[in-house]
């Protein structure tokens, strides 16, 4: 990959731009914070070349959530699972969104 080709995927959310320690300066946490939510297999960072984990903006708001949780008591474990449940429940609720738009545009053509 090019820098033009890196320049080009800045605003990709899924682009693994952070390092480690970046990540957790942003957050206000530690290393091992994100490597627990690692280890919960909330985020899976992507590697480097070098073995580093690297971060997506996408995968620092996953763990600024969970920040925010275990920050107002909830332990880790939870906090994890909570997140999980809730993007669970937004998948759902978009997929029924969809089957609702779908039955209604095939009940007008009818």
């Amino acid at each position: 990959m090019t820098a033009d080709d890196s320049f080009g995927r800045l605003d990709d959310d899924d682009y693994p731009a952070y390092t480690m320690g970046r990540a957790a300066e942003m957050l206000g946490t530690t290393p091992s914070f994100l490597r627990a939510l690692g280890e919960a297999r909330l985020i899976t960072p992507l590697r480097s070349e070098g073995g580093h984990r690297r971060y997506s903006r996408y995968q620092l708001r996953i763990a600024a959530r969970a920040r925010e949780l275990v920050d107002h008591g909830t332990p880790i474990e939870a906090a994890c699972r909570i997140i999980i449940l809730e993007d669970q429940l937004e998948e759902a609720q978009r997929i029924n969104a969809e089957y609702r738009r779908a039955a209604s545009q095939h009940t007008v053509s009818i």
